[in-house]
């Protein structure tokens, strides 16, 4: 392992090690911790007690942030001619249908999500290759295939997001900003961890969140206590 920089020392230094940080606690030492020149994304890493490899315990879900993603997130609509407008309206950054089809078949993908119709799923089935690995082939489980185009993408404009659990049995994604205040770190996290524990499987057995970890690009992870999501 390399030598830690001088960031990476102040960091450590104030991690008291084998700790559980209330999520409060987590919350402002994270901003503490938090050195970048650039407002850093916020990450939360969660252990679950479930088995992916078992279709009945695979966790994947959507939530919509109370206090959004901080992140402008570029949409790409794949739609009919008639829906168009309504989607631009929505605030859609690209809208259309085989001229973007097209470019993702020639390697462009610089977008962060894609909302399609369920009409147009035969024609978007071709781009797998290319969406698949980059996580923006649209599902209807995400609520990116849809018949209300427009309001899917306003959710996704005011932080909705997706989150799927991994091989390892981690769910890891961006719940905001740096920037934010700690309460609206708190309220993204809280609406988060919520929506984990509505979609525990019947069949997971024995305790369904092992540990929460909350950090920011290139920081250190802080261990939450799971106990104190809930602390007003």
């Amino acid at each position: 392992m390399g030598k830690l920089t001088k960031n990476q020392k102040l960091a450590a230094e104030k991690i008291e090690a084998g700790k559980a940080y209330s999520l409060k606690e987590a919350a402002s030492l994270v901003k503490e911790i938090t050195f970048t020149k650039f407002d850093a994304s916020l990450d939360i890493d969660v252990r679950l007690g479930v088995d992916p490899r078992k279709a009945n315990q695979m966790v994947r879900g959507v939530v919509s942030l109370p206090h959004g993603t901080g992140k402008d997130v570029r949409v790409l609509v794949l739609c009919t001619p008639d829906v168009e407008a309504a989607a631009k309206e929505a605030g859609a950054d690209y809208v259309g249908l085989d001229e973007y089809i097209d470019k993702i078949k020639g390697g462009w993908t610089d977008i962060d999500v894609i909302i399609t119709m369920p009409s147009i799923m035969g024609k978007i089935g071709a781009l797998g290759r290319v969406l698949g690995p980059r996580g923006l082939m649209p599902n209807p489980k995400s609520g990116t295939v849809t018949m209300d185009v427009a309001k899917a993408v306003k959710e996704v404009k005011q932080g909705k997001i997706d989150f799927k659990v991994d091989k390892a049995g981690i769910v890891h994604t961006s719940i905001g900003k740096v920037s934010f205040d700690v309460e609206k770190i708190r309220g993204n996290a809280k609406e988060f961890i919520a929506t984990l524990n509505k979609l525990k499987p019947s069949t997971a057995k024995g305790t369904y969140i092992k540990s929460i970890y909350l950090s920011s690009t290139m920081s250190p992870g802080i261990k939450i206590d799971p106990k104190t999501i809930e602390e007003i």
